[in-house]
C-alpha cells in the first residue's frame, strides 16, 4: 500500500467528507460576500445568498468565475484579505494581457505546503530524498509549491531552477539527486543533454519524477520512464487555485487524487455550463473552500477531464480526476472535428523510429483548414532511404487518421530540429489568422 501523509483527510468516508465540504462551502460563500465587492455584486445579481446553500448540489446556484474576471479586477480586486495580511504574491503569465495575480496569507502558505506534501508522498517521495526543483523560481507558482511541500516532508531540496541544463546534470551527479521536479518536456531534454555529455540518465540516482505544469500523455510518461529508469507521476494545479497541490497521482497511477477537503470539483458542459455526473467528460470547475487571501467560487479551469469517486487501491477515498485531455482554449477545430494535442501525442510517442518532440501546424489551404504534424526522426540515417521514409510517413498518417478521423500531413525532420523547452513546451503553431494577401499563403505565428 502507498504511504499516506494524512490518513484522516485522505481516507475520509464519503458522508463526513461531504458534511465537511458543505460547511466549508458555506464559509467561503460568506467570506467572499462580506469581503469581495465583485462577488457581492455577482451573488446579488444571481439572487443567491447563504440561506440558499443547503446542500452540495446547491453549488450550481453560484456564479462561475473566469480568468477574465481575475484580469478585470487586476491586481487586488478579488482579494478577500487586506494587504496587511498578504505575505506572498504570485502571478501567471501575462502574454495575452495583464497577468492573473494571486495573494496568500500566512495560513494559505501553510495550507499550500501541506497540500503539496500530501501529493509528493502519494507519488512516492520520502524524507530520505534529495529533490532537484527544475521549475523556474519567481512569480510562477510551480517551483515554490513543490519546494515547500517537499521540504515539509523532510526531503533535501536542490533549488536548481530552470536552464543551464548541463549544470543540472552535474548537480544530479554531485548531489545524488533522487527526485526530479520539472515539466515532462524538460525531463526529456535533460535526458537528451545527459546523453550528449556521454552520461546515461539511467546511471544517475534519480528514481522518481514529479512532473507538472503541462500535459503528459500515458505514452509520453512511458518514454520518460524508460529514458530515466524512474517512476514518473503527474501533479495538477494552477496559480489561480493555489499552484500545484490541487491533485496528484499516487503510485498506482490510476488518476489524480483531488485534495477535495479544500478544493470542491465539478465537471460541466463547457458550452452550456450544465453540471455533468461522475464519469462524464467535460470542463473542470474548482471552488477553493479554505483559502483566505484569494478564494474563488466555481473557477472555470478550461481543462477537459472527468471525475471518478471510487476509492483507489492505495487506500485513499478522495475523488480522482483523470488525466487532462486538453484545454478548451487549446482544442483545435479542424474541418468540423475537435482535436486535442494529447491525441496526436499519444500516436507519435508510441512509434520507435521517431522522437518525442513534435509541432502541430494548422494552416488555411483555400477555404479549408489543413493540419500538419512535424516530428523528428530518432535516427537521421533514415533520411538516406527514401522508401523507408515514405513508408514511415504513410504509417504515421494512417495512425493519425484512425485516432483523429481526418487526414493530416506528416513532415519528418532531422533530430534536434524542433526547439526544446526548459519550461512549458509550445506544441501548436496556428497560422490561420494571419493571411499573406500577396501570396495567398500565411505567415508563421506561434500560438501562445
Amino acid at each position: 500500500m502507498c504511504m499516506i501523509w494524512d490518513k484522516d483527510a485522505e481516507c475520509m468516508a464519503r458522508k463526513p467528507m461531504e458534511e465537511l465540504q458543505l460547511e466549508r462551502l458555506r464559509q467561503v460563500v460568506q467570506r467572499v460576500y462580506e469581503n469581495v465587492p465583485f462577488y457581492r455584486q455577482a451573488l446579488d445579481t444571481a439572487k443567491v445568498g447563504l440561506n440558499h446553500i443547503r446542500s452540495l448540489q446547491d453549488i450550481s446556484l453560484l456564479p462561475f468565475t473566469t480568468k477574465d474576471d481575475i484580469r478585470n479586477n487586476y491586481p487586488y480586486g478579488l482579494f478577500s484579505s487586506p494587504m496587511k495580511k498578504i505575505v506572498r504574491l504570485h502571478a501567471s503569465s501575462g502574454t495575452t494581457g495583464k497577468p492573473t495575480v494571486v495573494g496568500y496569507t500566512k495560513n494559505d502558505i501553510e495550507l499550500w505546503a501541506e497540500m503539496v506534501t500530501r501529493l509528493a508522498v502519494a507519488g512516492g517521495a520520502t524524507d530520505d530524498d534529495v529533490a532537484q526543483v527544475a521549475f523556474g523560481y519567481g512569480l510562477f507558482t510551480g517551483a515554490f509549491g513543490l519546494h515547500y511541500g517537499l521540504e515539509r516532508l523532510g526531503a533535501a531540496i536542490v533549488p536548481a531552477s530552470t536552464g543551464n541544463t548541463e549544470r543540472q546534470i552535474m548537480l544530479m551527479q554531485d548531489f545524488g539527486t533522487t527526485v526530479l521536479v520539472s515539466t515532462p518536456s524538460y525531463a526529456l531534454y535533460l535526458a537528451e543533454t545527459a546523453y550528449s555529455m556521454g552520461i546515461d540518465a539511467k546511471s544517475l540516482n534519480v528514481r522518481l519524477g514529479l512532473f507538472g505544469a503541462e500535459g503528459c500523455s500515458e505514452e509520453l510518461r512511458q518514454v520518460i520512464e524508460r529514458m530515466w529508469g524512474i517512476s514518473a507521476v503527474e501533479n495538477y494545479g494552477m496559480s489561480e487555485l493555489i499552484g500545484p497541490g490541487v491533485s496528484g497521482e499516487c503510485e498506482c497511477k490510476a488518476g489524480l487524487h483531488i485534495n477535495e477537503d479544500h478544493f470542491y470539483p465539478e465537471i460541466i458542459d463547457p458550452v452550456t455550463g450544465t453540471p455533468l455526473p461522475y464519469g462524464e467528460t467535460g470542463e473542470l470547475v474548482i471552488t477553493t473552500m479554505t483559502k483566505e487571501g484569494f478564494p474563488l467560487l466555481r473557477y472555470r479551469t478550461r481543462d477537459i477531464t472527468s471525475l471518478n469517486p471510487e476509492p483507489c487501491k492505495c487506500g485513499r477515498t478522495l475523488v480522482r480526476m483523470n488525466k487532462v485531455q486538453g484545454r478548451t482554449d487549446d482544442m483545435l477545430k479542424i474541418r468540423g472535428v475537435n482535436i486535442f494535442p494529447s491525441q496526436i501525442e499519444s500516436v507519435l510517442v508510441g512509434i520507435q523510429e521517431i522522437g518525442p518532440h513534435y509541432n502541430i501546424i494548422v494552416r488555411k489551404k483555400g477555404y479549408l483548414d489543413d493540419l500538419e504534424v512535424m516530428v523528428e526522426l530518432a535516427d537521421d540515417t533514415l533520411l538516406e532511404d527514401f522508401r523507408k521514409l515514405e513508408g514511415l510517413q504513410d504509417m504515421i498518417r494512417h495512425k493519425l487518421r484512425v485516432i483523429l478521423a481526418i487526414d493530416a500531413t506528416v513532415r519528418l525532420v532531422q533530430p534536434k530540429t524542433i526547439a526544446r523547452s526548459e519550461g512549458k513546451a509550445k506544441r501548436i503553431i496556428d497560422l490561420r489568422d494571419k493571411v499573406d494577401l500577396a501570396s495567398g499563403g500565411v505567415k508563421p505565428s506561434d500560438k501562445k
